[in-house]
């Protein structure tokens, strides 16, 4: 596959690596892009959208990044915490109030933003139409009780992450955060991201493929299993590939999994946050806000997973895995089946590497190997950054 893009001098290698990548984890089709010091410095993509029709990637290319979207919804927070609409610390129920019924007057914004509410699943059964209605099921999560498992208190909380921050958002702003994010961020920074995706942009989206071992088996066994009941995940079943593709999927916006976006935007977003809310003169949030951001509220061990976690006020914290490069203060958020986003904010550089076929392996070493190469490279290459 022919690479398309660019690099800035000094970091050829990147290109390199991602070029080697595309053929040594046969991918279909990728992109990586990296900011720094505001300036682009990486901006590479190759291979197909579709492996049907083997339509090539473009420079617009849009691709699902699945919880990639939470990044991008917690800045939405963080800038209502920043003008005063909402409270890390405060009981959720104080901006929903149905959301205290069934013992959860006390869950905090703050637990609901780093995975410890304790409601890693919608327990009532769902259709499709009802799972892509954000409102409807904050309602279903507003009358739930909180688990008793003890696995819960510190459980990724794929889906439901996203229907409790995205209806603390309207509640207080008024606003979905869609539309909130177009708004405050994608405007104002020239982004191409989308939560909600307008019909007009749909023929700019990959197909999203499903690697071996992503989709959970069609077993009954594992159905009754305690832990797939208490989670609870809709889009890893064996028939889940249609619905991540469909029109509907894509106008849905769903604050966890719902984001479509170009690899070049989402290294510019978190450009952005690691120099503390500003880019190009526009300053969309606040350094203190920023900070606040990532700043360390829970750290442990996934039960889902038996792998470390940490989080900040919804981004993810570097662990000893490093799934976000070597700088200890990076921070931002990984997509199922492999993209990875996130910021140095040490070094003042933004990353974003997206793909269409998603791939169960881990740790996966297709955002490593770049993100390895761009480190080498802002350390060999040290720019501006160094001597601020």
């Amino acid at each position: 596959m022919d690479v398309q893009g660019r690099t800035a001098p000094g970091f050829e290698k990147v290109g390199e690596v991602f070029a080697t990548n595309v053929e040594r984890y046969g991918e279909v089709g990728a992109a990586f892009a990296a900011y720094r010091d505001g300036e682009p410095v990486v901006d590479l993509w190759a291979g197909a959208t579709d492996r049907g029709t083997g339509r090539p990637w473009r420079a617009d290319t849009l691709q699902l990044v699945f919880s990639g979207a939470k990044g991008l919804t917690t800045a939405c927070v963080l800038l209502l915490v920043e003008r005063g609409l909402l409270e890390l610390d405060a009981p959720a129920a104080r901006y929903w109030p149905e959301f205290a019924a069934a013992g959860k007057e006390r869950i905090t914004v703050a637990e609901i933003l780093s995975h410890q509410a304790r409601l890693p699943g919608v327990q009532q059964l769902v259709d499709t139409e009802e799972l892509l209605n954000p409102e409807h099921m904050a309602k279903l999560l507003a009358a739930q009780a909180p688990s008793t498992d003890p696995r819960a208190a510190f459980m990724y909380h794929a889906l439901t992450w996203g229907w409790l921050t995205g209806e603390l958002v309207r509640r207080v702003d008024g606003r979905s955060v869609g539309a909130l994010f177009a708004d405050e961020f994608a405007g104002p920074l020239g982004l191409d991201i989308w939560l909600g995706l307008p019909d007009a942009e749909h023929h700019r989206v990959a197909t999203t493929i499903a690697g071996p071992g992503v989709l959970r088996p069609a077993d009954e066994a594992e159905e009754r299993d305690a832990l797939q009941v208490l989670t609870r995940n809709p889009l890893l079943a064996p028939d889940a590939p249609a619905l991540w593709n469909s029109a509907a999927f894509r106008r849905a916006q769903l604050p966890a999994v719902g984001a479509h976006v170009t690899a070049r935007s989402m290294a510019r977003f978190y450009a952005c946050l690691a120099q503390g809310g500003e880019l190009d003169g526009v300053r969309v949030l606040d350094e203190a806000t920023v900070r606040l951001g990532r700043r360390e509220l829970r750290r442990g061990v996934s039960p889902l997973w038996g792998t470390p976690m940490a989080y900040g006020a919804g981004f993810e914290l570097r662990t000893e895995l490093g799934l976000f490069g070597p700088p200890p203060d990076t921070f931002g958020h990984a997509g199922a089946g492999g993209s990875r986003h996130g910021a140095w904010p040490g070094e003042r550089v933004g990353f974003s590497y997206t793909m269409n076929l998603t791939r169960a392996e881990f740790p996966d070493r297709r955002p490593l190997d770049l993100l390895a190469s761009l480190h080498a490279a802002t350390l060999t290459f040290p720019g501006r950054s160094r001597s601020r």
